[in-house]
């Protein structure tokens, strides 16, 4: 598809996050399997039944625009969702596993609340304001994702995975190097003075 407007472009987004919602459909039941911490597990079983909701308006939105959402294949999605898959192929310790899961769809969604923070953009200079407020309802949705894993990193995960490399190194954490997942996991802390700014 050549893409010569502002529409094209628009349209091309859409069916962009339409391919990368389908693969988090498929990837966030191998999470909820993999996660041990009841609160992550919860956060992830509750999102699929977000994500789901997603398609439908991405859905809904091209229906109306007289437009297929498929064709395309959101390969920046992909490659997320292959770093979650190899994390769990590698078999951490439970903590740490958690922590690194948390970490991995925090990467996720601040893909997508960068995708739809643009798309919701254009859709709103283009003058549907229709899709507007069904793509600000997923932005707003993705949001509170990525602060709930926030609040169940910082409150209990990155503790638990600290905890974990503080027995291995026989409680000698402080001179003995982190482990790579348990850093990893530790600066989920951050994410909420580092997501993505929506596209203007």
């Amino acid at each position: 598809m050549a893409l010569e407007t502002l529409s094209d472009l628009y349209v091309e987004e859409l069916k962009d996050l339409y391919s990368a919602e389908n693969q988090i459909l498929k990837a966030l039941p191998k999470m909820i399997k993999a996660a041990t911490n009841p609160e992550l597990k919860r956060a992830f079983t509750d999102h699929l039944g977000q994500t789901k909701g997603h398609v439908g308006r991405l859905e809904q939105i091209c229906d109306d625009l007289g437009k297929s959402p498929k064709g395309k294949k959101c390969m920046g999605m992909e490659g997320i969702i292959k770093e979650g898959a190899a994390l769990i192929a590698e078999g951490p310790e439970a903590d740490v596993l958690d922590a690194g899961l948390a970490s991995a769809a925090q990467h996720v969604e601040h893909y997508e609340m960068a995708g739809y923070g643009s798309v919701r953009t254009w859709a709103e200079q283009l003058g549907h304001g229709n899709h507007v407020a069904l793509l600000q309802q997923t932005l707003d949705e993705e949001k509170m994702a990525d602060l709930l894993l926030t609040e169940i990193a910082e409150s209990t995960l990155n503790a638990r995975a600290e905890n974990e490399q503080e027995e291995e190194s026989g409680g000698l954490a402080d001179v003995a190097p982190r482990s790579k997942r348990a850093t990893a996991g530790s600066q989920v802390s951050g994410s909420r003075s580092k997501a993505q700014p929506e596209a203007r």
